[in-house]
């Protein structure tokens, strides 16, 4: 029998950038736990694929294409998604990009786009969704930000900034949609998503945490799962490290 902490059948889960990676592994765990999920990414072909997988299990799925660095995008996703389910429990807002650049040479097209993937959009989304969740029966939020909010870390400077930009909003908005909309961020430390790609042998093998790897993206999905569930029922504005032990 499923934990009825954190059984999600009748719920509504909403993630971005759902369709590879830590997303991906939210979205499966979501399902695999009786929520009904919509998948956004800016492939529609991927979230497609996805969706599949989640109706295999009995699920009903929603992909949407969507450019979440993009207001109009971002309500278009809102209203796509409230369109066909009515109603969304929980958002997680986990597309993100971190393009390495010098700071003396980045373009001003790359600092937007970073910022407003990162932070633009996931604001656009916590605040239209987490109104609404206010006005009806309440829900949960959970940003996934980044270690880079938390140190040094050369050559991917707007992405550092726009994840802290992030670690102050969930605070803030936790304080303005509260007590029916429960708001906490995932800081996530090095996992073995498509960025791992172009490390080093060595680096996707070791990493200057305590725990001494990586993580698997799996690693992502029991913080999430609680985050979402009553078991965090009094946790809100709250940081959650999974990094591995990240000085």
């Amino acid at each position: 029998m499923m934990d009825p902490l954190f059984d999600f059948t009748g719920k509504v889960v909403l993630v971005t950038g759902g369709s590879r990676g830590l997303g991906y592994q939210m979205v499966k765990a979501f399902a695999e736990r009786g929520a009904d999920i919509i998948i956004a990414s800016r492939k529609l072909e991927h979230c497609e694929r996805v969706a599949a997988e989640c109706r295999a299990l009995g699920r009903r799925a929603l992909a949407v294409g969507a450019h979440v660095g993009r207001w109009a995008e971002c309500d278009s996703l809102v209203d796509q998604s409230y369109a066909e389910f009515g109603r969304i429990d929980v958002l997680v807002n986990n597309a993100g990009m971190s393009p390495p650049c010098p700071s003396h040479d980045m373009p001003e097209s790359l600092f937007d786009s970073v910022l407003n993937l990162n932070f633009k959009g996931p604001f656009r989304l916590a605040s239209q969704i987490g109104h609404r969740m206010a006005q009806g029966d309440g829900g949960c939020i959970i940003n996934i930000s980044s270690t880079g909010a938390l140190m040094a870390l050369p050559g991917v400077v707007p992405y550092g900034a726009a994840k802290a930009a992030l670690n102050a909003m969930t605070v803030s908005l936790s304080r303005e949609y509260g007590p029916k909309v429960r708001i906490n961020t995932i800081s996530a430390g090095p996992f073995l998503t498509d960025i791992a790609d172009a490390w080093t042998p060595e680096k996707r093998e070791r990493q200057p945490v305590a725990l001494g790897r990586p993580g698997n993206p799996e690693e992502i999905v029991t913080a999430a799962l609680m985050l979402a569930s009553p078991a965090s029922s009094y946790t809100t504005g709250a940081l959650l490290r999974v990094d591995g032990g990240q000085r």
